[in-house]
């Protein structure tokens, strides 16, 4: 199907970038990113969320705004929300046609921003990028394949790099998103959801020279875990999958100790204690389990249902007209 690439035409550009704690490198990211955004000809925004920061992040912020009105915007939060809740409160306050999101720490290159605006003017509605070479250890790399792999199987969203925030979005998608009221969202499978046409782009990666990542191995299997809840009844399914298969293993493994029993007696193996044990072992293992993952998603209920802000947003500057909507 052709599509209409004039209406595709990008007008004006808006990059959300969440900070949280990057005073090392912050200032350098606000110098690259604006300078990328000329070459793009395009009007443009640097939308820089603060996510309740404890350094001198708040302070440049400030004097960026000061310095660059109207093309860099800081938006404080009161506390520290988590980076997905920081972009959505971006996204609350953008103005641009298409939208960009860029992680603060400089590992994926700011002079990259020009590839996807010009690639969202082939008539995309999501791009997203995977990081080449990517300056990371084996430790880090690997939890995030592992993460990559099951998002792709539990959500059936084609995608190579869902850890790379270095994203494109129209602004049509980004509305759709505001939209979901769920508490816990994962932004590029979120966006994805929406969207008609996807692709995918090669960006460079750089090893982060300042400060430390916000995800310890902890951070990813919680992250997984939001993922796979909020997201995707997945689990739930395989749950089901998993205890009708231990139903008929243990209807078949019955079978067979009757059959011992009768041709070997009962001693040997114990009396069937073992038997016994490792049965309850499995079942015992597999409730617990199912337990916990029906656990998860209560606890997506509850929250829901509570209705509480995802963020609240305590002040922005550099805008000529504030204007917040949510």
């Amino acid at each position: 199907m052709k599509k209409n690439l004039e209406k595709y035409k990008v007008n004006f550009v808006s990059v959300v970038v969440p900070v949280f704690n990057e005073e090392g490198c912050l200032q350098e990211l606000i110098d690259r990113s604006l300078k990328a955004l000329e070459t793009t000809g395009k009007r443009y925004e640097l939308i820089l969320v603060d996510d309740g920061s404890e350094d001198a992040t708040a302070s440049i912020m400030h004097e960026a705004s000061e310095k660059n009105e109207d093309k860099v915007i800081s938006c404080f939060l009161n506390r520290n929300f988590g980076q997905h809740n920081a972009i959505l409160a971006g996204f609350s306050i953008v103005r641009g046609d298409l939208v960009l999101t860029i992680d603060a720490d400089l590992q994926n290159p700011p002079e990259e921003i020009p590839s996807l605006v010009k690639k969202a003017e082939e008539g995309y509605d999501v791009i997203g990028t995977v990081r080449q070479n990517r300056q990371d250890s084996f430790l880090r790399k690997l939890p995030s394949k592992i993460v990559n792999k099951m998002t792709q199987l539990a959500t059936g969203v084609n995608m190579t790099d869902y850890g790379c925030m270095l994203r494109a979005y129209r602004r049509h998608i980004v509305e759709a998103m505001l939209q979901c009221n769920e508490r816990s969202t994962f932004i590029p499978v979120l966006g994805n959801s929406f969207a008609r046409y996807t692709c995918e782009i090669p960006v460079g990666h750089n090893e982060r020279s300042i400060g430390d990542s916000k995800y310890s191995l902890w951070k990813l299997i919680n992250l997984q875990f939001n993922l796979l809840t909020c997201m995707t009844t997945f689990p739930l399914r395989l749950l089901s999958f998993i205890g009708g298969s231990l139903s008929l293993l243990g209807i078949l493994l019955g079978i067979v100790i009757i059959i011992l029993r009768i041709c070997m007696g009962d001693q040997w193996a114990a009396e069937g204690v073992f038997t016994l044990f490792a049965i309850l072992f499995i079942i015992s293992g597999f409730q617990l389990v199912g337990m916990g993952l029906l656990g998860e998603y209560i606890g997506r209920i509850y929250y829901d249902v509570r209705a509480r802000p995802r963020f609240f947003i305590e002040e922005i500057l550099g805008r000529k007209e504030e204007k917040t909507e949510k």
